[in-house]
């Protein structure tokens, strides 16, 4: 089944690249909500494809910030030993 867009490679883009791009998405999302409320959509399921791709953003963000947390926690002990 084609998607309406192409899937990004989010582990490519920067941390400020998916900031930003997860801004975007929440913005086109809350525009397809309201054009779908006033008249319904050629394509209802975009309103799905934009959500899943934001949690992919976010996911992707959250994997980097933990992954920033450890290091930053295991940096200490390495320096003890």
């Amino acid at each position: 089944m084609p998607m309406a867009k192409t899937k990004i490679d989010v582990k490519t883009l920067s941390d400020q690249d998916l900031v930003q791009k997860i801004a975007e998405e929440t913005l086109h999302l809350k525009r397809l909500r309201f054009s779908h409320a006033i008249s319904p959509l050629e394509n209802p399921m975009s309103i799905r494809q934009t959500r899943r791709e934001i949690a992919r953003l976010k996911t992707e963000l959250r994997h980097r910030q933990i992954l920033a947390q450890q290091t930053a926690a295991n940096k200490p002990e390495q320096t003890k030993q």
